[in-house]
C-alpha cells in the first residue's frame, strides 16, 4: 500500500539536498500505486511532480504546493532477443549505476560508459541521458508509461520518444509518466566502441578500440569521481544536479559568431572545442564557455559555488538556498552570454523556479 505524507521537505529527497516542503507526498512502491496516485491527483486537480532520484531536480525553497509521487517501484526481467541481443526490462524506480554495474557484471554491453550516474531508470528516457560516447536513446527500444491524457498505460517505440540531444518527447511534458524501460543489449566480453576522445585517453587506446566492460566502467567511474560527479557525502562538490548546463549545438551562423567572439577576447590562434552534428551543426564545450568567461572552478556567488572539480556542476557545499544556486547559474549563464553571445540552457528540471 502507498505511504502518504504531508509536509515532507524535498531538500532530503535531491542530490543539491535544496527545496522546500511538498503539500502532500506519496511514496509508491508498486506500479498500481504509482498510476493510482497520479490518477488521484488527476481527478482532484492538484498539481503533480514524480519524482525519481532527485538528481537532475532543482526544486523552490517555497517546496511544492501539490501532491509529489516519489517512485519506489522495483524489478529487472531479461529476455533474449535475436543473436546476441537480450532484451531487458527495468523498473522506473530502479536505481541506475547498480542497474549498469549488473549490466557489466552480467557480459552485457551498452550502458557501460554511463556507470556512475546518480538517479533512477525511469528518468534516463526523459533526458536522453549519456555521457562519454554512449546515450541511453542508443539502447532503449521501448518505454511503457501511463498517458496522463488517454488515462491509460501505453508502450512507447523509440521513435515515439523523439530522442534528442538531452531531449525526449517526456522532458518539459507532463502527459506521460514512466513505468518501465527496456533496454537492447549485447551479450559480448568487451564495450561497445570507445567513442570519447577523453576516456580513450585514460584507457590509453584509441577512439573505436574496445575494452572490457569492467575497464570502461571502471575508468569512468574514476574519470568521474575526479570531476566530483559519482555521489560521495563526504565531498561538498558533488552535492549537485551534474552538468548543471547543456553543450551548446551552434548553426553555422552562430558558430561563425563564436568564432568572431573567441579571436576578439582570447586572440586570432585561440581555439574552441567543435564537434561535428548533424544538419551542419556543432557542438561545443559548455565547461570551456564557462571557464574562458572568467568563472573557473571554485567560484562562488553567496553560499553557492561552481565545483572545485568541474565548471559545469554548480553545487551546495553546505548552507546554500534555491535562490542562492539560482543566482549562481544566472551569473554564469549571463557572463558567457555576454562574452562569446551563446545562450546556455539549465539540464536539470526546474520546479517552481525559473531562469
Amino acid at each position: 500500500m502507498a505511504v502518504f505524507a504531508e509536509d515532507v521537505n524535498l531538500a532530503g529527497y535531491t542530490t543539491l539536498r535544496l527545496g522546500g516542503p511538498a503539500r502532500r507526498f506519496v511514496e509508491a512502491t508498486t506500479e498500481d500505486e504509482l498510476v493510482a496516485a497520479v490518477r488521484k491527483a488527476d481527478d482532484e486537480g492538484e498539481p503533480l511532480l514524480v519524482l525519481g532520484g532527485g538528481s537532475n531536480l532543482v526544486v523552490s525553497d517555497d517546496g511544492f504546493a501539490g501532491t509529489v509521487v516519489h517512485v519506489g517501484t522495483r524489478g529487472t526481467e531479461r529476455a533474449s532477443a535475436e543473436g546476441d541481443t537480450v532484451l531487458v526490462r527495468v523498473q522506473a524506480g530502479e536505481d541506475w549505476d547498480p542497474f549498469v554495474a549488473r549490466c557489466v557484471s552480467d557480459g552485457l554491453a551498452g550502458v557501460e560508459c554511463l556507470s556512475g550516474i546518480p538517479g533512477r531508470v525511469g528518468a534516463t528516457p526523459i533526458q536522453n541521458v549519456g555521457a562519454y560516447g554512449q546515450d541511453v536513446s542508443e539502447t532503449i527500444v521501448a518505454v511503457r508509461a501511463y498517458d496522463r491524457e488517454a488515462r491509460a498505460v501505453v508502450t512507447l517505440d523509440r521513435d515515439a520518444c523523439r530522442f534528442t540531444y538531452r531531449h525526449s518527447v517526456f522532458k518539459g511534458n507532463d502527459r506521460y509518466v514512466v513505468l518501465d524501460v527496456t533496454y537492447a543489449l549485447h551479450e559480448a566480453e568487451e564495450s561497445q566502441p570507445v567513442a570519447y576522445a577523453e576516456l580513450a585517453r585514460k584507457l590509453g587506446v584509441q577512439p573505436g578500440d574496445r575494452v572490457t566492460l569492467k575497464e570502461a566502467r571502471h575508468a569512468v567511474l574514476e574519470l568521474r569521481q575526479g570531476k566530483g560527479m559519482v555521489l560521495d557525502p563526504a565531498d561538498p562538490d558533488t552535492r549537485s544536479a551534474g552538468s548543471f548546463f547543456t553543450n551548446p549545438i551552434l548553426d553555422p551562423g552562430q558558430l561563425a559568431e563564436l568564432e568572431r567572439r573567441v579571436a576578439e577576447r582570447l586572440g586570432p590562434d585561440a581555439v574552441f572545442p567543435r564537434y561535428p552534428e548533424a544538419g551542419d551543426r556543432v557542438k561545443t564545450s559548455a565547461a570551456w564557455l564557462i571557464d574562458r568567461a572568467g568563472f573557473g572552478k571554485g567560484h562562488a556567488r553567496g553560499p553557492a559555488r561552481i565545483s572545485t572539480k568541474h565548471t559545469l556542476a554548480l553545487t551546495n557545499p553546505g548552507d546554500a538556498r534555491t535562490a542562492d544556486l539560482l543566482a549562481l547559474a544566472r551569473e554564469v549563464r549571463d557572463g558567457v552570454r555576454d562574452a562569446f553571445g551563446v545562450e546556455l540552457v539549465n539540464e536539470p528540471v526546474l520546479v517552481g523556479v525559473t531562469l
